[in-house]
């Protein structure tokens, strides 16, 4: 892996100097303000593996610092110099820098530290020659200190000019060059030596795999932190290096059952309209498509380039491709990432719009490890053995699509079908969720499709699986295959897809429930399956969860309706529909009254007078159908204009048991004619 270049403390991270020091110090304050900083300095330790000779120094001559800031913050010079003022704010920059760079130093990836050590080692030394320089310079005569305190600044003089012969340490740069060559034979597909890689880690204090996993967080919080693609992908390449290690020399780490749209160090649930509808993930670039829905820019440009032209949520057809990002939606997940301590920039280098691809060295790294984690599953394990290895997958298979790839290629898929049935709970979810973060790729979604046992084992699982999380991770498995329209077809036609999809949407708990509706919203995208859904009580379903998970009970109910399911509402109980639809209307969110305007506009259409009867009973409907015509998203506002004016025809008697509203475009109120939008 080639050098990065860039110093160390150009971090993204850290403050700007100009923020160091204020233009309006006192004199005393200015004292007292060096006083701290040093203190500050003094009380950080060493840095314990890399760079220790380097951060020990500075860190001495610091706490030396502090002793004579000490000494003039209670024996204070009446009147600096401006001369000597200058050099105490110079002073002040460089202590600042130096406290941030060892912090820096302390907090950071210890891999990712060892590829900076010429440059931080540059930086400890040039730190170091701009205080002697300060010092030199710093007129002490003029300052009449007593004799004491002159005694100990040309001390801290002396001692800061003392340049080091070296200022990289031997082990750390020998170190770093075992590293680099490790790097460059995965590159050139060289298996690294397993007794040389165990000693590079037991240096570094990577000594589990609890150690290791820490650093791959570390890593990855790291990728954030660098400007260019080159750097982000070699630091992904340490971030696979890692996790081979992790897996070669202690195993695999142990599974710990958490749901997929948790973070894993800190169990925090996404909010549902910060989840793309179609990965199900975090949003990291929120766009919105022509039909006004938001998806995630990868996920949305995916499917149009698979030759999609439909809106994957509402099946209605795309007028154009443009994404227009959501900027309102992007800050306001980046300011929830934040509280959440959530890194919001993806670290899929490999997937980014600007075209960016893993080197090779990350590439190998992945295959080797994907290697070693499916010949292990090939032999005989322990239940407990096989469950942390399927977990390692697991993990690997949700960080970027060439995981994906090798572990698809690689033979995975056959060896998961085993471990589905398993009453095991922990290694059911992991295996049926390895699938589930397979499927996003596209092409994933075809060896799903024509890899025996696989697809009954995911439904087979979504109708017994052991546990509500393999359950819904089994519904969202469905969900990411119907985005392909010929699977949509297929899928809609198996009874007990629907039947389970159903019955998990009814009883499951909410994210599990969520993970099954919007599964069958996108089942519902198909005239056939439609007969199927409604056979199996889908608009019951609607009606049992309507005031819990309203948007998605609500966009189901529009893709039904306008798919023809209006004689299956109208045969349950209509009134009371068409009462929660209105309630919707007036409390929903702006996804939700859209989809609501338009299930009412579809339910009058098809269902006649006595639909609209219903509608217009119902106390403050025109209000509520104004608000949103002021208000709401720009097809809610259409909608919402074709609702009065049915109102309005049948309140006149224009309406009688069939009409179509699309021909009239105005309507007549008191003496005021008023043009609303077809």
């Amino acid at each position: 892996m080639a050098v990065l270049q860039e110093a160390f403390p150009a971090r993204k991270r850290r403050p700007s100097l100009g923020a160091f020091v204020s233009p309006n110090f006192s004199d005393q304050k200015l004292l007292r303000s060096l006083f701290i900083v040093s203190q500050e300095i003094s009380s950080l330790q060493p840095l314990r593996i890399l760079l220790k000779k380097a951060s020990a120094s500075i860190i001495r001559k610091s706490r030396l610092i502090s002793i004579l800031f000490e000494e003039l913050v209670w024996n204070p010079v009446n009147v600096f110099p401006p001369s000597a003022a200058l050099c105490f704010e110079e002073l002040y920059i460089v202590l600042q820098r130096i406290k941030v760079l060892l912090e820096d130093c302390s907090s950071c990836s210890k891999m990712w530290l060892l590829s900076q050590i010429p440059s931080i080692s540059t930086s400890f030394d040039q730190l170091m020659v701009e205080l002697s320089t300060i010092l030199d310079i710093l007129p002490l005569k003029e300052l009449n200190l007593i004799e004491d305190v002159e005694e100990l600044a040309n001390l801290i003089k002396k001692q800061c000019s003392e340049k080091a012969t070296d200022c990289v340490d031997r082990d750390d740069e020998n170190l770093r060059t075992e590293v680099l060559k490790m790097l460059d034979n995965i590159k050139r597909e060289i298996v690294p030596d397993h007794s040389k890689l165990s000693e590079i880690f037991e240096r570094l204090n990577l000594s589990d795999s609890t150690s290791c996993s820490n650093e791959i967080e570390n890593l990855e919080d790291e990728v954030q932190n660098q400007n260019d693609d080159k750097s982000k992908a070699d630091v992904i390449a340490l971030i696979g290096l890692v996790r081979y290690a992790k897996c070669v020399l202690y195993g695999a780490s142990t599974p710990r059952i958490t749901t997929r749209r948790q973070k894993s160090a800190g169990e925090v649930n996404i909010p549902a309209d910060f989840r793309c509808p179609i990965s199900l993930d975090l949003m990291r670039d929120p766009v919105v498509v022509s039909t006004g829905q938001t998806y995630d820019r990868s996920s949305i440009t995916m499917w149009i380039e698979s030759g999609h032209a439909t809106c994957p949520k509402t099946g209605q057809p795309l007028a154009h491709t443009q994404l227009i990002p959501n900027l309102a939606l992007k800050n306001l997940i980046a300011m929830w990432c934040r509280d959440q301590k959530i890194p919001f920039e993806s670290t899929e280098v490999n997937v980014k719009p600007n075209g960016v691809v893993l080197n090779k060295t990350a590439l190998e790294a992945i295959k080797m490890t994907v290697s070693f984690l499916v010949n292990k599953l090939t032999a005989s394990q322990t239940t407990e053995v096989v469950d942390r290895l399927v977990h390692e997958l697991r993990i690997l298979a949700k960080t970027d699509s060439d995981s994906r790839t090798c572990i698809a290629e690689a033979g995975a898929l056959p060896l998961l079908v085993k471990f589905l049935g398993s009453e095991h709970p922990s290694l059911q979810i992991n295996a049926v969720t390895t699938i589930l973060n397979l499927s996003i790729l596209e092409a994933n979604k075809t060896r799903i499709m024509e890899t025996d046992g696989v697809l009954n084992g995911v439904i087979e699982v979504l109708r017994s699986g052991a546990t509500w999380e393999a359950k819904g991770n089994a519904a969202a498995t469905i969900f990411s295959l119907t985005g392909v329209h010929a699977y949509r077809k297929r899928l809609g036609k198996k009874t007990r897809v629907v039947k389970a999809l159903l019955d998990l949407a009814r009883v499951g708990p909410t994210n599990s429930k969520r993970d099954a509706m919007m599964a069958i919203l996108n089942l519902a995208g198909d005239r056939e399956a439609v007969g199927k859904l409604i056979e199996g009580g889908v608009v019951d379903m609607i009606g049992d969860v309507i005031d819990t998970l309203v948007e998605e009970a609500v966009a189901i109910l529009e893709v039904v309706v306008k798919r023809g399911g209006l004689v299956a509402i109208s045969a349950a109980y209509h009134g009371n529909l068409i009462k929660k639809l209105t309630t919707v209307l007036r409390d929903g969110s702006d996804r939700a009254k859209e989809s609501a305007a338009a299930t009412l506009v579809n339910i009058c259409r098809k269902g006649g007078s006595e639909m609209v009867a219903e509608l217009a009973a119902i106390t403050g409907i025109e209000r509520v159908v104004w608000e949103i015509m002021g208000t709401g998203t720009g097809r809610a506002r259409r909608k919402a204009a074709t609702l009065l004016r049915i109102l309005r025809r049948w309140a006149a008697g224009l309406i009688g048991e069939h009409f179509n509203t699309q021909s009239s475009s105005t309507v007549n109120m008191t003496s005021t004619r008023i043009v609303l939008p077809a």
